[in-house]
């Protein structure tokens, strides 16, 4: 059994033939009809602009001059739009009567060979085909690079994906779960970095520590789901009236701090003002057994402390005279606040 012999490797390349003489492209198609390249005519230049604009071929022969639109010009509109979002990468061969005047203005127009008439049919198949492995070559790096430009895409979102995977994670370490706010340890991480900033440059930095009264006693009275919802509900009303930039964790039990960056001791006061009433202004209704409603309110006590300050030197001193004051606010009748001063709560 005879073997098909095998295919050319540019069988199947479509190439554009452009001529106002229809005998010129009848010559070139049987000159280049071996090894089975696909062919498409256009008689003028307009002509093959709407064939390129229909399909894109492979290879442009054409002819130099044309009536209405002439092969120069042409060659001038494909290379000025032959980024990816135009005609692309087309290699054209101009073919002409005319010698060297009309061969640099077609080159220095980009086109990629030249042919003066009359030619040796064997020359034009050899540029043909070194036309088409070039062309070739180039959808190959086209192709390879719109691989590339995809895999770094990908690339770049599984790596943007994997980022907001690790701070989800990261911050669930960080978060307490029952209020939604920071916990101690992330606090105190945070604690140590604003102080040594404030340190450094003398910058205001306020502390506040802060108790909801007889949580103890909402606990024992409502139940500690209850509890837990007081919790939610009094950290939601702290968020509320602070600041972006201001830093609220769950401290312990029903205890909440608050780190006050850029803050004196007039504003840290202000402050602790509008988170005393938002905590006494929440409302919270129980449901006993029987169904009946009932309002339950609830109040807080707080301390603040700042910085700079001759007798707070370090964290630890910053911590525990915010600490001192709290105290200070429940003996004096809760719902209130007292401030560190002068070596003193007040």
């Amino acid at each position: 059994m005879r073997r098909a012999a095998p295919a050319h490797p540019l069988a199947d390349r479509t190439i554009l033939l452009v001529d106002d003489d229809p005998a010129n492209i009848q010559h070139v198609r049987e000159g280049l009809a071996g090894p089975g390249y696909r062919f498409r005519e256009a008689h003028d230049g307009t002509e093959a602009l709407r064939s390129l604009r229909e399909s894109r071929p492979d290879l442009i022969v054409m002819d130099v001059e044309m009536p209405r639109l002439g092969g120069v010009e042409v060659c001038r509109i494909i290379k000025a739009n032959s980024g990816e979002g135009g005609f692309g990468f087309i290699p054209i061969i101009l073919v002409t009567a005319r010698q060297a005047a009309g061969k640099v203005e077609g080159l220095e127009l980009g086109a990629d060979d030249y042919l003066v008439k009359p030619f040796d049919m064997m020359e034009l198949s050899a540029r043909v085909k070194s036309m088409l492995r070039l062309k070739v070559l180039q959808d190959a790096l086209v192709e390879k690079n719109r691989e590339l430009d995809f895999k770094n895409r990908e690339l770049d979102r599984a790596n943007k994906e994997l980022a907001q995977k690790r701070e989800e994670l990261l911050n669930l370490t960080r978060i307490d779960a029952l209020t939604g706010l920071y916990n101690r340890r992330y606090f105190e991480e945070r604690l140590n970095e604003e102080f040594a900033r404030s340190s450094r440059y003398r910058s205001p930095l306020s502390l506040v520590m802060m108790d909801i009264d007889h949580f103890k006693r909402l606990n024992d009275t409502y139940g500690h789901p209850f509890g837990d919802e007081v919790l939610r509900s009094v950290a939601k009303a702290v968020r509320g009236r602070l600041r972006e930039v201001d830093f609220v964790a769950r401290y312990g039990g029903e205890e909440l701090i608050a780190l006050l960056p850029e803050t004196g001791t007039k504003e840290a006061l202000g402050a602790c003002e509008r988170i005393r009433e938002a905590i006494a202004s929440v409302r919270l209704e129980h449901r006993t057994a029987d169904g009946t409603r009932q309002e339950v309110r609830c109040t807080a006590s707080l301390g603040v402390a700042s910085v700079p300050d001759r007798t707070l030197l370090a964290t630890e001193d910053l911590l525990r005279e915010a600490d001192t004051c709290l105290y200070a606010a429940k003996a004096a009748g809760r719902n209130c606040v007292r401030q560190y001063r002068d070596g003193a709560p007040e």
